[in-house]
């Protein structure tokens, strides 16, 4: 099976990251819903968010998960002055275990949920600037 993200996981595709360790990556989805909507993924091919072990020495584990969909999403609030980060967990398109963190700005045009068909251009320095400000600010944590 191809699978996109773990091709990005392996650095076969570019991304523009905003985080990564030895177990995980998150980077700029490039169909954003709003600047600064992000990925969080294990480098570990999974399919589905609860497919990730509750415990494993030898894998990531779904705390330890969490733990980074927490720094980043809190980087995401101080970087677009937002405190309000949707969280989504779908797995559909992508059959890579994968989080959705998407800030809620002024005026983003989905009202009052998020509308998954609003999907936003975004240029690449509009990209890139969204992703130094997010790194920024995961530097400062």
């Amino acid at each position: 099976m191809e699978c996109l993200f773990c091709k990005i996981a392996n650095k076969e595709l570019p991304c523009y990251k905003v985080y990564e360790d030895k177990d995980f990556l998150a980077f700029l989805d490039i169909r954003p819903l709003n600047p600064g909507h992000v990925l969080v993924i294990p480098k570990k091919h999974f399919r589905w968010v609860w497919d990730v072990p509750v415990k494993s020495e030898s894998s990531p584990n779904i705390s330890e998960y969490y733990i980074v969909v927490s720094k980043v999403a809190n980087a995401i609030k101080k970087a677009f002055d937002t405190d309000y980060v949707v969280s989504l967990v779908f797995g559909e398109e992508i059959d890579h275990s994968h989080v959705l963190l998407i800030p809620r700005l002024k005026d983003d045009g989905h009202g009052t949920a998020i509308d998954l068909k609003n999907i936003k251009e975004l240029s690449d320095r509009e990209m890139t600037v969204a992703q130094e400000k997010i790194v920024k600010q995961l530097k400062n944590q």
